[in-house]
């Protein structure tokens, strides 16, 4: 048994609100957890990001182990203490990339050798490796080493990855050991593949880990699909348990996901769309780009509790979008990830009152009419 308690406080029907406790804090479910690849969420301040709603955050051990170097954050008293976020932190094993960067590697039975995208130095990914990786960091979740497929795939691939992916969920698990006060995550792989998601959550099960995420979605396939998986798959996780969607999404993937019964999600949707002049709101999402946003002295959203989006007018956002300035990248940030935790804490007391379709559907109404 994990002795990570994770607490169910309501369902409505495959949707489930509740909490995750570790010592550094608990992580409502619900949860978005915003992506801090290197050791930081880009174009914010921790603290702000814990202003936000946040409970955990996620860090990267591909990105993390080229640089600073997964010994020396170690050194510096781990990785909580050198972002100065002292909650949750998941760490992201390091399989996506196997994926992202296949012109970089190469991969056989053991693990994967690929060259660093900075200096083009070798190195090398098992799923001890991995384990050993996120130890040193300090995580408070730890992911599995997997190997994660781009979709559309031919059947036999995603077969082979999913077998793969469950030896090395073996060798994971003998790796992470038994460490009070910490999770092991296994990552349910199949693809497109209905009776592979199937056979690999139930042979993860068979296994054993604190939590279960899904994996390989939101790759290429279109949302339907995913949708498709997630009915195929959660069934098949222990009810007990917290179930993870790695990657995901938009805020309408969030909500029709949770409505399939997941439990924690992450994604740069938000932080990566606002570096790049796109707002999410409750009218849905703005391109601060448009020349007609030039003259609007509108906020983004003046009932809004963060100041990015409640102080600044559209008419100054597009300005500093159009002038590349930083502070742009900021505000439209800090204004989204915001979005996305008031999205996720609405969601929370949905479930809590027995409304969670309601609430999906006046929020999904509100995105489709829009403010104009």
């Amino acid at each position: 048994m994990s002795d990570i308690p994770f607490r169910i406080a309501a369902t409505d029907g495959a949707a489930r609100t509740g909490a995750l406790v570790f010592p550094r804090g608990e992580i409502r479910t619900p949860a978005f957890m915003p992506v801090g690849t290197a050791a930081t969420v880009k174009a914010m301040y921790a603290g702000q990001v814990r202003e936000t709603g946040a409970d955990v955050v996620l860090g990267n051990v591909y990105h993390l182990m080229l640089r600073p170097g997964a010994e020396r954050v170690a050194e510096l008293g781990g990785l909580h203490r050198f972002m100065n976020w002292p909650h949750p932190i998941l760490t992201d094993s390091g399989g996506f990339q196997v994926m992202s960067l296949s012109g970089l590697r190469k991969l056989d039975k053991d693990g994967v050798t690929f060259k660093s995208h900075i200096d083009g130095s070798t190195h090398r990914l098992t799923p001890e490796r991995s384990v050993e990786i996120q130890r040193l960091l300090g995580a408070d979740v730890t992911m599995q080493f997997d190997e994660c497929v781009r979709l559309p795939a031919p059947p036999v691939e995603v077969e082979r990855a999913m077998r793969l992916s469950l030896a090395w969920a073996e060798r994971s698990k003998a790796a992470f050991g038994a460490p009070t006060g910490r999770a092991l995550f296994g990552i349910v792989q199949g693809g497109d593949v209905p009776s592979l998601r199937k056979a690999s959550a139930r042979a993860l099960v068979d296994i054993g880990f604190d939590g279960y995420a899904i994996g390989g979605l939101a790759v290429g396939e279109p949302q339907h699909v995913m949708l498709a998986m997630l009915e195929e798959t959660t069934p098949e996780l222990p009810a007990a348990r917290p179930r993870y969607l790695m990657g995901v999404g938009s805020p309408d993937d969030l909500l029709k996901s949770v409505a399939r019964g997941v439990d924690m999600f992450d994604c740069v949707m938000p932080t990566r769309a606002g570096r790049h002049g796109q707002a999410f709101t409750r009218f849905g999402k703005l391109n601060l780009k448009n020349a007609r946003h030039a003259d609007d002295p509108r906020p983004l959203d003046p009932e809004s509790p963060c100041p990015a989006a409640r102080d600044y007018s559209r008419a100054y956002l597009h300005h500093l979008v159009k002038s590349g300035e930083i502070l742009g990248m900021m505000l439209l940030t800090w204004a989204n990830l915001d979005y996305y935790q008031r999205l996720m804490e609405g969601a929370r007391a949905a479930i809590a009152g027995g409304r969670f379709a309601d609430y999906a559907a006046e929020t999904t109404e509100g995105w489709a009419a829009g403010d104009r």
